[in-house]
């Protein structure tokens, strides 16, 4: 045989598995194949007899294109129902989405104005619908698998009617209730909000020092009470001034350092020396030694400095000395704080503020009328210095709640509304809250510390696009809440829709519900909180099966969000949480600017955001390469140029599962690990470590550990060391050598535990390399690998580290030999090992005929010495040129004089085979 035909003798890798992924055209054709053969439908079926586990999916709005924030919780949620499927469970995946509510009808209203509610509602439908079919689009192109063509909608009929069947156990239980307090009100959106619905935003307010002239009590005449806020909007609603019963007052003489005005003001003692920093306000002699807790306060009036009514002065147990005088306005119109206490002091509630935000008449000046409530602070100080109220003012920079729709200013607006009594229910909700298994652990006190405090729930907004809420209200003007009354409610909108509320009018409804002639309906709507908060009722109890979910999976915000309208919800049903591990992840952020990444930052972001671009550029994989490599429990950052280097990373396991698939190529079937050398039992026990951590890992819904033991393994441990070393093995030994099949067979369990371990995040790579291996079916019916203890031996690992060692003992003799010009490469080399431990000497000798193949050298010579060093000559043996190791057979054979004995042997076995 001719030397130039040499190459054809050798067991050169062979697949057809592609090296060059192209990922953005073969994923959709692999995402068909999968619609095509009903995967979802075949995973579950697979695992029919398994035992059940529920991530039930948090909805995402129906509006906008997914971005990289939505894609980052998709993911992460199709890595946990893929993961926990291989670990042999049943995990059925019903999608959602939550489509009633303001940014939906914002929209249809902005685009079309003068609708009528049932037109708004009709419009505010059709948009929703259409970006449930692109968001559909979308996760599916991102490889997740769910119930798409079943997805659960709160616009749905069936699920509305469950909507109002909640809301009827809500009410069955005394839970609910009318009240005209105040409450989070949008100026910009004309709605209540729910305290989720609120964002904060700095803002500059003036900050204004007032003085109240007692009227009555024994400093009558002699004094003023003086408040400080940065709210003057809201002093037409006064009816109150607030001291604490415990700080100490002092009613001191003071003189304006410009007009030598002479006034003695009632301040906290501890803050007259911040009043008469912020004020022309200076102490006239001596400051009091006397002075009082507040509480002697109680009960005086002081004039309202432009209204002729007086304030009470009461004492409140939340008013500091932080900042102000110790003296605070009340308003019970406008705040919760003050609208306690005004209840607890018998005091008149006042909210003259429209829907708009603008005064009403009942302010008291009537050319505020009409104005809008924080233009009309301006006209507020200036009224207040043409009355000689106004004692100091400074412009105060602040954060101030703002609608997370219209971005405009809450005003906190006293108004008729439905509430959840939080206090009934808030002991066991808490209870509830250690019931459950918090990933990060930090993620308890969160919403334990947001549960505690939370005031009553504000459940109706007085929009048009949501499920009505079913309260009729008699001749008399009071609500008429009835359970049975609502459960038919239900019954009619399960047939006919919601809609129904908005078709018929109060005479048709009466009599339907057999109600007296006259009573009356309102077009508020329930808060979109209790849509997707019920959704455990719905979709987990109704539909599934189970009554409580095993995961829920959403973002850091949903602490206020839908993590606590499904716990309150559930507890004030069922008396329990309605999940058992609750998982948060952090808001995806640029990498730069820190920006968050959302639906409400579109139009302002210039750089990519939607998650379609990356899917375009790089692929579904990248994207889900970075959801598992990512500390997904804390801020994520993002940008162009972390994707491109995940796409080396993804490089890499794709070329280990390539040449793993090649090598493992014309493995007979029954073959054996008969001819197991050192190497492959020390891969076969590391695989086993690579396999039980991975599990514990995805069990534990680590997944970024995942990312870091496969990456290691398959760049270092696969690649650099084994694929490395058993090169020569698998190319140049005869094709069924035993210790080439061994090597073979350690491949193909190395190819099928990785792939699969890869399988719930590179979802469509796995796949494809699965199915170039050989089988029929997807690589997601399959199971994770079983840990094998009988494949683990811990002293083979001792083994190879302390082999390994020694390679970079002789690495260090063999650089400077080739940077010196004296070999071109190791295996030109005649390298001398000199061990200083005699029992690792005697030990190395047992096993020098695989040492050659690990150092990758053709000569080695191991002798005793003092310590342990590697020194080398170049070889004077010649170059096999099939193998190209220099050995002493070369030139010794007559048959084949450029061939070590090896290749000769397989050279010769093959031309008698010919």
């Amino acid at each position: 045989m001719s030397e130039k035909n040499y190459k054809e003798t050798l067991n050169l890798p062979k697949t057809a598995f592609p090296m060059k992924a192209d990922l953005v055209k073969r994923e959709p054709e692999r995402l068909a194949k999968w619609e095509a053969a009903g995967l979802y439908e075949r995973i579950l079926a697979a695992r029919k007899d398994a035992p059940l586990f529920v991530l039930h999916d948090g909805p995402p709005f129906a509006n906008g294109d997914v971005h990289m924030g939505t894609a980052l919780n998709k993911v992460l949620k199709d890595i946990v129902v893929k993961s926990q499927s291989m670990l042999g469970r049943r995990t059925p995946f019903v999608p959602g989405w939550d489509c009633h509510g303001l940014p939906i009808e914002f929209k249809v209203v902005k685009e079309s104005r003068g609708l009528s509610p049932l037109e708004v509602r009709k419009r505010s439908e059709e948009y929703a619908r259409k970006y449930i079919a692109i968001q559909r689009t979308q996760f599916k192109r991102l490889g997740v698998l769910g119930d798409w063509d079943h997805p659960y909608l709160t616009l749905d009929p069936a699920y509305e009617a469950e909507i109002i069947r909640a809301f009827a156990g809500f009410v069955e239980a005394g839970l609910v209730y009318q009240s005209k307090k105040p409450v989070y009100w949008s100026t910009g959106a004309q709605t209540a909000l729910a305290e989720a619905e609120v964002e904060y935003a700095d803002r500059e307010d003036p900050a204004i020092f007032v003085r109240f002239p007692l009227v009555s009590g024994p400093m009558a005449a002699k004094a003023s009470m003086v408040i400080w806020t940065t709210t003057p909007w809201t002093l037409p609603a006064n009816v109150g001034i607030a001291v604490h019963p415990q700080h100490r007052y002092v009613a001191e003489k003071f003189r304006h350092e410009t007009t030598g005005e002479t006034a003695t003001f009632v301040i906290a003692q501890a803050l007259v020396p911040a009043f008469t920093e912020a004020t022309p306000w200076k102490l006239e002699g001596d400051p009091q030694s006397y002075s009082f807790p507040g509480d002697e306060l109680a009960g005086a009036l002081a004039q309202h400095p432009f209204l002729d009514r007086t304030a009470k002065v009461i004492v409140a147990d939340f008013v500091t000395l932080e900042t102000g005088t110790g003296s605070v306005h009340i308003a019970p119109g406008h705040g919760a704080d003050d609208y306690i206490a005004g209840l607890e002091n018998g005091l008149p509630l006042l909210s003259p503020v429209d829907d708009h935000g603008r005064f009403t008449e009942e302010a008291g000046v009537p050319i505020w009328a009409g104005r809008y409530v924080f233009d009309a602070n301006k006209d507020v100080v200036e009224l207040l210095r043409e009355r000689g109220a106004l004692l100091g003012e400074q412009i105060y920079r602040h954060s101030y709640p703002h609608c997370w729709r219209s971005k405009t200013p809450v005003v906190f607006r006293a108004v008729d509304q439905f509430f959840i009594r939080i206090e009934a229910i808030r002991a066991k909700a808490l209870t509830a809250i250690d019931t459950v298994h918090w990933v990060p652990a930090w993620g308890r006190n969160r919403i334990y510390g947001t549960v505690e405090s939370r005031p009553d729930w504000c459940i109706s907004r007085q929009r048009s696009w949501g499920v009505p809420l079913p309260a009729f209200y008699g001749a008399d003007g009071k609500p008429i809440l009835d359970s049975a009354l609502i459960w038919e409610v239900a019954g009619l909108f399960e047939t006919n829709g919601s809609n129904l509320w908005f078709e018929k009018d109060d005479a048709w409804w009466a009599a339907k519900l057999g109600l007296p002639a006259g009573t009356t309906r309102r077009n508020d709507t329930l808060d979109v909180w209790i849509d997707s908060g019920v959704s455990h009722q719905a979709v987990v109890r109704k539909h599934l099966g189970v009554e409580r979910a095993d995961v829920y999976l959403e973002a850091t915000d949903q602490h206020r969000g839908w993590f606590q309208s499904s716990l309150m919800t559930s507890v004030a049903l069922h008396g329990d949480a309605p999940y058992k591990t609750c998982i948060t992840h952090g808001f995806v952020v640029d990498r730069d600017t820190r920006k968050k990444v959302s639906k409400s930052a579109q139009g302002t972001y210039t750089k990519p955001m939607d998650a379609g671009h990356f899917v375009g550029k790089y692929g579904a994989d990248i994207v889900r390469l970075w959801a598992s490599s990512v500390e997904f429990t804390n801020e994520v950052p993002f940008s162009e140029e972390s994707f491109a280097l995940l796409a080396d990373a993804y490089r890499q396991f794709r070329n280990v599962l390539r040449i793993l698939l090649a090598n493992s190529e014309g493995l007979a079937p029954g073959s054996d690990s008969a001819g197991a050398t050192l190497i492959d039992k020390w891969l076969r026990s590391r695989l086993q470590d690579v396999i039980k951590t991975c599990r514990e890992a995805y069990a534990a819904f680590d997944f970024r550990k995942v990312f870091g033991v496969l990456n290691q393994f398959c760049t270092v441990d696969l690649s650099a060391l084994y694929v490395d070393i058993t090169k020569d093995r698998l190319y140049c030994d005869a094709a069924d050598s035993p210790r080439r099949r061994a090597t073979q067979l350690v491949m193909r369990e190395a190819f099928d535990a990785v792939s699969g371990l890869l399988a719930p995040i590179l979802a469509f790579t796995t796949d494809e390399a699965w199915e170039f291996a050989g089988h029929a079916d997807s690589i997601h019916l399959e199971l994770f690998k079983e840990s094998n203890d009988a494949s683990r031996d811990p002293k083979s690992e001792e083994q190879i580290d302390s082999l390994l060692k020694l390679r970079a003992v002789i690495a260090q003799a063999i650089e400077p030999a080739r940077q010196q010009k004296l070999i071109g490469n190791a295996l030109e080399a005649n390298v001398t090992l000199t061990v200083s431990d005699p029992v690792q000497l005697e030990w190395l000798r047992a096993i020098q005929s695989e040492l050659e193949e690990f150092f990758i050298l053709s000569e080695l010579h191991l002798q005793p010495g003092p310590e342990t060093v590697a020194t080398l000559t170049r070889t004077e043996f010649l170059r096999c040129e099939r193998c190209w190791r220099h050995r002493a057979h070369v030139g010794h054979s007559a048959a084949h004089p450029d061939l070590c004995d090896r290749c000769e042997a397989v050279i010769t076995a093959i031309e008698s085979k010919s």
